[in-house]
């Protein structure tokens, strides 16, 4: 009996294109529920920040198809260019090209279009992490190829953080360093240590934290690290966001107020789109929606493990660990900010929270992991 020839066929994650669409779509319908009413109270218009997340996202799927389009090793070619770009972006933050919103001086003005450099700096990273595994080959392998990747982070993490005053971008940016070299080091000894300093180092700040006072000379993140230990104290000031997160996650119950109901985003909840929209999410749809939505972006990591593990070389998988690495940070930072396990640090959301560069950027990392997607071929 003659064996039949298995044929190779091209892959695509139809699945991981489903889920993005998925959480494009929601985060267009939370933004527009959460903003209308200050949209309207602000521009006469409560389609205002709707229609600018819509084109975002347009430009956003423009994006993410050109990365598709363009092979992934000519990313990781050009590395140690974009990450001198990334580098030069930030700078340009202090120049007559930065400006200034929401308080805080994080973006460069280019023309109609305005970008928050630390959004590049984080894809920059991930391109220049891969790029030295690769240029190490089996001294990637070394303990040393560690700190490699951990100079590569700390710079654009102090950048952004000295220059933007961006901590929690500085946190992202560290923590994709730290995961690319978790996956590229076949040891793990040092990251259980490392991870057993940090948590001992959490406990002490929360400790101290309990007994420290707030003098009138205190920055605001003394202030934020206090007001986490206890939002109630400072609920007029530092913890009034933490305070009305929280009372809009306590009031949604188990399915929520239905959607367009909340109360907590008629100007209790400053900026209810951005950072704390999680929180009307779960006014609005309850404890089963907010489980809903981690569940999707839980979909969303699985598929990315899938496409690295099933990766046709180390290039690729190390970029959609990357990736990985970048949306699972932040959708954690994210709800532990919102359910206050962490002090308010300002960390968005995924897909769903307000903000053109971030969806941008997104886009263009998922093109790339769509990218790597298709070099996989599959026998039948």
């Amino acid at each position: 009996m003659q064996k039949k020839r298995l044929k190779k066929v091209k892959y695509f994650d139809y699945s991981l294109l489903f889920v993005i669409i998925f959480l494009l779509g929601f985060g267009l319908v939370m933004i527009y529920s959460t903003s209308s009413y200050n949209a309207q109270i602000k521009f006469n218009d409560s389609e205002y920040f709707f229609k600018k997340q819509l084109f975002a996202e347009i430009l956003g799927i423009v994006c993410m198809y050109a990365a598709y389009k363009i092979d992934y090793h000519i990313w990781v070619k050009y590395a140690a260019f974009l990450y001198v770009v990334a580098m030069v972006m930030i700078v340009l933050v202090l120049s007559p090209l930065g400006y200034s919103a929401y308080g805080a001086r994080r973006w460069i003005s280019i023309g109609p279009l305005s970008i928050q450099p630390a959004e590049f700096a984080k894809l920059a990273l991930i391109f220049s992490c891969t790029a030295a595994v690769n240029k190490m080959n089996q001294n990637s392998r070394k303990f040393a190829a560690i700190f490699v990747h951990l100079f590569l982070g700390i710079v654009l993490a102090g950048m952004i953080f000295v220059i933007t005053n961006n901590l929690s971008s500085a946190i992202i940016i560290f923590g994709i360093a730290v995961v690319i070299s978790f996956v590229a080091y076949p040891k793990y000894n040092i990251y259980v240590i490392v991870a057993g300093l940090v948590g001992a180092l959490v406990v002490a700040v929360r400790s101290w934290a309990q007994q420290a006072q707030l003098s009138d000379n205190a920055n605001f993140r003394f202030e934020r690290i206090l007001a986490w230990v206890n939002p109630e104290k400072f609920a007029d000031d530092t913890g009034f966001q933490t305070v009305q997160a929280l009372y809009a996650i306590g009031s949604g119950g188990l399915f929520g107020k239905g959607l367009g109901k909340s109360l907590q985003k008629l100007g209790f909840i400053p900026e209810a789109q951005n950072d704390m929209i999680f929180s009307v999410i779960c006014e609005e749809l309850g404890l089963f929606g907010a489980l809903c939505v981690l569940i999707v972006f839980g979909l969303m990591l699985w598929r990315f493990v899938y496409i690295a593990t099933n990766a046709p070389d180390l290039t690729g998988c190390l970029l959609v660990v990357g990736v990985f690495a970048h949306i699972a940070i932040q959708v954690v930072l994210n709800v532990a900010v919102v359910t206050n396990l962490i002090p308010n640090t300002g960390i968005s959301l995924p897909f769903i929270s307000y903000g053109g560069t971030s969806v941008l950027f997104l886009m263009a990392e998922m093109g790339i992991v769509l990218n790597v997607s298709s070099h996989i071929r599959m026998e039948i």
